[in-house]
Order: C-alpha cells, then structure tokens, then sequence
C-alpha cells in the first residue's frame, strides 16, 4: 500500500505535501515477542521539543563528540543541529530558522577539515532546501538554496566529500524532474552533475546519498527502472552516468539506502520488496550484478529497513529497520557478507524509541544510533548497543 510520510516541516510550510513511501502491506501485523536474550541496547537520551525532536539521521562522531540532527523541534520548531557525549549529555548548538535559512535536516553531517557540512530538506528562499556548513561551536551558512527545476530540490541525503569537493542528491527536479546529483564546494558554488529521466532506462528519485569506490561513485534511486523499482548506478565526478541494476521487486523495492562498500562489494537494503514484500539486504558488484542476502519477514525479524544504509563492524554489516519487531516499532540487526541474520534488539516504543531511520555509528566498539518517535519525551532518542 502506499502512505504519507509526516514530514514535520509540512505543518509550517503552506503548500508542503507529504511525502509518500510504499511500505508492505502486512507492516503493522506483528505478534509481540520477547526481546532477544542478553541485549546490551540502551537509551542515554530522550528528545522534547527545545532541544530538538523527530532526527531522522545517524550521527558522526568527532573528537569524542558525536553531532547529528533533528527535523523538527528547537527554537523555531523546525529542526536542529546538536551534540552529545557518549554518555548522553546532549546540546543544541543551532536551530534552524525556516527561510532564507534551511528548515527540516534529514541526513547525516560530514565533517570536512573540523567543519561540519549538511542539506536541508525544505528552506531557503524556494522552499527546496539547502547546502549549509556550521561549525562544532554552532556558527551556520547557507552555502547554496536549492531554486526547484533544473537547480533540483529537496536533498533528503547528506554529502560525501571527495577530494576537497561535496557531491550529493535532490529527490526531486532537476532538467526531466526526477531528481540530480550535484557537486558543490566548500565555499557555495554549486553544479548540477546530471539529472534522472526516470523510465525504464534510468532510475529518478534518489532519497540517499552517495559512496566514492576509486573515484566513482555509486548510489541508489528510489524510483525508476524497468518496473518502477528503483536502481543501483555510477556516476563520474563529470557527470557521465549508468544504470547497473533495476529492481524488481522480488530481489527488493524502492531502495533509499547509502550504499556500504566491503571487499570490492556494494551492499545496501530496500525498503519494500523481497519474499515477502517486508524489505531486504542485498550485494551488487560495480558491474551490476545483484543478489539478496536477506529478506526481511514479520514477527522475530524486522521489516523496512532504511535510511542511512549499513554500518561494517569486523565485516558483520550492521543495520536498523523501521518497523517490525515485538510492537512493530523497529529493530536493531546484523548480518554477515554471506547472509546470516540475527536481531539484535527489538523497540518496544514508549521508553526505549520508535522506528529508527540512522546510520549506526561505531565509537570505541559500541555502536550509537537515533529512534525517531518514542522514548520518555516521544520525540526520539538516543542510544547505544554493543555489536
């Protein structure tokens, strides 16, 4: 079935439509079930609404520090940048302002010469979000307000830094309105690298961001492909584009996912799709060649998993999925490269968190990650598991 998608920033922006995700149909219909033996998860803090709610991202660690955003909530209520310690005090040290500033981050920072640079999903002067960098003490700029048509709009994922120079997507615009990559540099000036056609020859649509494997880079689209999918592609840093793999639905659908590169191989997950329609993990080679590692089922296992990809801990990948688990509110997995799969921890919702979207972060051996919903303040925490 197809749902909106609350987008926090559609209650303050007039004309804001919800975004919509094809979720299973059978998503919600879990049996409850014990928690998994001996888990190590623990919450270390809960979001409000000053200081912050609702992050839909994972956080970056930096000397010691782990930094990260909120769509919504702070000051204005329409999202935030903040620190916290490993052990959970917590600060924000920027809220965003709607426009001419950016409003609602979805994606992860990157740190880039102890700067720390990020996208805006709306905001800016068109309401198509923004480029911004702000230091660790919480000084922000606008870099670049995306304009809608051929400049692109919306970026959901965040940046990847090669080589001095930012690359990422928009989900939507671009010159055929599928979306684009872009580059832009660490002093503003922006350029559109390509843009989707969608169809049957190409993906459109990009919700995630981009890796760099030997100076290409590679990336997922939400849509496009000969059935509509979605697709696995490279790009050059000059805008020279290919399809590798369009989905089809029994070996996944509708990835949003970063791609994780391990020992020459790409591994990633989709959202719906696989044997039982709940989502899965899959490996594509850089030629294209595609295989499911997993499916995702219902009850014990998870099922939806997105946003910021996996997490490489000793090669066991590591990953969260929305829903699923014990009450249908996510759970925390790993998987070895060959396809074993276990959960590690199922969220019970009220106290603990709700759907996680973020990449896990490993610091020191534990790994770290955001809930999206729940936890005592119900706008989503912070917490840490042991791989």
């Amino acid at each position: 079935m197809r749902i909106a998608v609350w987008l926090p920033g559609c209650a303050l922006l007039a004309g804001c439509v919800a975004a919509t995700r094809s979720l299973p149909p059978s998503a919600a219909e879990f049996v409850a079930l014990p928690l998994p033996p001996s888990t190590s998860y623990k919450s270390i803090f809960s979001f409000g609404t000053s200081n912050g709610s609702d992050p839909y991202a994972g956080m970056i660690e930096l000397n010691g520090m782990l930094y990260g955003t909120t769509a919504s909530g702070g000051a204005n209520g329409v999202g935030t940048i903040f620190k916290i310690t490993t052990a959970g005090a917590e600060k924000v040290i920027y809220s965003f302002k709607n426009s001419p500033d950016g409003n609602n981050p979805y994606a992860h920072l990157t740190p880039v010469h102890g700067m720390l640079y990020g996208t805006t999903l709306y905001g800016g002067p068109a309401s198509c979000g923004t480029v911004f960098r702000v230091t660790t003490g919480g000084a922000e700029k606008v870099l670049h307000a995306f304009k809608g048509s051929a400049d692109g709009c919306n970026p959901y994922a965040a940046l990847i830094d090669v080589g001095g120079e930012l690359y990422g997507t928009t989900d939507v615009d671009g010159a055929n309105g599928m979306g684009t990559v872009f580059k832009i540099t660490t002093a503003g000036v922006e350029k559109v690298l390509y843009a989707f056609k969608g169809g049957s020859n190409d993906g459109g649509n990009p919700q995630a961001g981009l890796i760099d494997v030997k100076g290409t880079l590679f990336g997922t689209t939400y849509g496009g492909g000969p059935d509509g999918d979605g697709t696995v592609f490279k790009v050059t840093t000059s805008g020279v584009e290919k399809m590798l793999h369009a989905f089809k639905g029994g070996d996944g659908k509708n990835p949003a996912c970063v791609l994780l590169a391990v020992n020459g191989s790409l591994y990633g997950t989709t959202l719906g799709g696989g044997a039982k329609g709940l989502g899965t993990v899959f490996v594509v080679g850089t030629s294209g060649a595609e295989k499911v590692l997993h499916s995702f089922g219902q009850g014990s296992d998870g099922a939806a998993p997105e946003f910021d990809g996996l997490t490489n801990v000793n090669a066991t990948l590591y990953g969260v999925t929305e829903k699923g688990g014990t009450r249908a509110n996510g759970t925390v997995f790993k998987i070895t490269t060959s396809g074993k799969e276990s959960v590690l921890y199922r969220f019970q919702g009220a106290n603990d968190g709700d759907s996680p979207h973020g990449l896990l972060t490993n610091v020191k051996g534990e790994l770290f990650g955001t809930t999206t919903y729940g936890g005592s303040g119900g706008a989503g925490t912070v917490y840490t598991i042991a791989p």
